[in-house]
């Protein structure tokens, strides 16, 4: 039966490797680790600000691909750190390739780390990352019952009326049983969990080639073996099943009772582990590097086309072949060169514009990240990212769109001159403003930003910007076909700036009234002349 469950298990695991997961996402407690993690020795820990405008949440359910609830705390963690080198990058690679070539030992791996795919588990970061609940100045009282409770069992062959004493220690002990019961629970699982993470740990350690990510991990692992045998208790909280087990949970919960066994034991662990923080943790990213590694291996065999970028280290560029936004069906693909420059996009709306921008980002993330990129081949800059695509009037707080818009590029200008590279993703800057002004801030703005190596994609209905940033942008647009009756978006990137405007002409075929579409032609001569006059 058991071999029969192992083999069921196994091909469940095969068919499923390179495939998305068919499961609900709980962000709130995949984000527990990272909320929490010391992120000071990163590059950059990506904005709430910038995840949002680039879909962060739906792109992480797409690359998700580990099999544990640690793995998946650690991609997250992963995903959004940029980190400051590459010092890991070989052997990551080296292990990642192995994943993917060789199946048996996939397997044995990701059967070990399904073990750690309860819902529970996402609390074992806690035990590290967070403060532990403290002794009452009154925990002395359940000592002094406890030892009582023992001395009276020991002494009661020679004084049977000790009995009474018994009873009576019993009885207050039940309340402080009860009292525990509480803090029991908020621990119960994490603990639990904390033991299946040691001997997984431990399995996987067992592998020549996992011990180079952290040849001296049997020292951690050793720590939460020393408090093993105390946290056992917390395994004894388990399903019920059976008047024989009944019987047997309930005289062991009178022992724990009389002797006040669980708040005795919880305290003390409690009291361990926080002097052990470092070594649980180790443990912790050391499973959760592995099977990160997994998941990338995973993703790389179900992605038709991708590739391991070349990260430049002392010069900003980004060139990119055939690269596409990976949670677009059928992506087009582009092709995209950028020297030393930034680059200011035109085009109408829906012509790919904003999703372009968006591929970019995302991109630079992963291929710093996890070391892949959706394209046939790419290059990237490390660079911090940020962005200011979606925007919204925050009511609450009483900003306007354009005000919330002047705060997030005023952030960037911020970061634009602290001496390391930067990539800024904008759509549509100040177009919550006039047109006269939003094109002369627009302009100082986009100048700004494109110096110190820093690098902007930028879209813009405003035509007159690229006559304006010509000299320190690569010009490029997206167009539609307009016909007698259809409007046809080819997706693809074109050099140059937009020429053509079609923007009346889709009014007309959308069956605006003749007079509508007469005036706004003439109107658009008129402002046509009058620019040219001007100029």
């Amino acid at each position: 039966m058991i071999f029969n469950c192992k083999k069921k298990q196994a091909e469940q695991l095969k068919a499923s490797f390179g495939k998305l997961k068919d499961e609900s996402f709980s962000f709130e407690l995949i984000e527990k680790y990272f909320r929490n993690k010391d992120h000071s020795e990163s590059l950059q820990m990506l904005s709430d600000k910038t995840c949002n405008d680039l879909d962060f949440d739906e792109l992480f359910m797409f690359l998700d691909r580990t099999n544990s609830k640690i793995g998946q705390q650690y991609l997250y963690n992963k995903l959004r750190e940029i980190p400051s080198d590459s010092k890991h990058l070989e052997l990551d690679e080296e292990l990642i390739t192995q994943f993917a070539s060789d199946s048996d030992f996939r397997l044995e791996i990701q059967a070990e780390l399904t073990k750690l795919d309860q819902r529970e588990t996402y609390y074992i970061s806690t035990l590290f990352q967070e403060g532990y609940l403290e002794q009452p100045k009154w925990f002395f009282v359940m000592r002094l019952l406890s030892f009582t409770s023992i001395l009276s069992v020991l002494l009661l062959p020679f004084n049977l009326k000790l009995v009474f004493v018994l009873i009576g220690v019993f009885i207050i002990n039940i309340c402080f049983h009860l009292w525990n019961k509480k803090n029991l629970s908020s621990y119960s699982g994490s603990i639990s969990q904390l033991l299946i993470l040691k001997r997984v740990a431990n399995h996987l350690f067992q592998h020549e080639n996992l011990k180079k990510i952290n040849p001296i991990l049997t020292e951690s692992i050793k720590v939460i073996d020393q408090v093993r045998n105390s946290m056992l208790i917390f395994k004894l909280e388990s399903k019920i099943e059976g008047d024989f087990q009944v019987i047997l949970w309930s005289l062991l919960e009178l022992i724990k009772i009389l002797f006040l066994l669980e708040p005795l034991l919880l305290f003390g662990v409690l009291k361990r582990l926080d002097t052990r923080r470092e070594e649980v943790e180790k443990v912790y990213s050391f499973v959760g590097r592995v099977d990160a590694l997994v998941s990338i291996a995973s993703l790389r065999v179900g992605a038709e086309v991708n590739c391991i970028p070349e990260i430049c280290e002392e010069n900003s560029r980004i060139i990119g072949d055939q690269i596409y936004h990976p949670l677009i069906f059928d992506c087009v693909t582009n092709q995209i060169v950028v020297n030393d420059k930034s680059v200011l996009l035109t085009g109408s709306n829906m012509s790919g514009k904003t999703t372009f921008i968006r591929a970019i980002g995302i991109n630079v993330i992963t291929g710093l990240t996890i070391n892949t990129c959706f394209a046939k081949s790419m290059a990237i800059p490390r660079a911090r990212i940020h962005s200011a695509i979606r925007i919204s009037d925050d009511l609450m707080n009483d900003k306007s769109y354009y005000f919330e818009e002047v705060l997030t590029i005023k952030d960037m200008i911020d970061n634009a001159g602290k001496g390391t590279a930067n990539l800024f993703l904008l759509d549509e800057i100040f177009k919550g403003t006039n047109t006269i002004e939003r094109i002369s801030a627009g302009k100082a703005v986009l100048s700004s930003l494109a110096k110190n190596e820093n690098i902007v994609f930028v879209s813009t209905h405003d035509i007159e910007l690229t006559d304006l940033l010509e000299d320190e942008y690569e010009l490029y647009h997206f167009s539609e076909i307009v016909s007698d009756k259809s409007v046809d978006f080819d997706y693809k990137l074109k050099e140059g700036k937009l020429k053509n405007r079609n923007a009346i002409r889709i009014l007309q075929i959308n069956g605006y009234p003749d007079e509508i579409i007469e005036e706004a032609i003439a109107l658009a001569e008129e402002l046509d002349r009058n620019k040219v006059l001007e100029s």
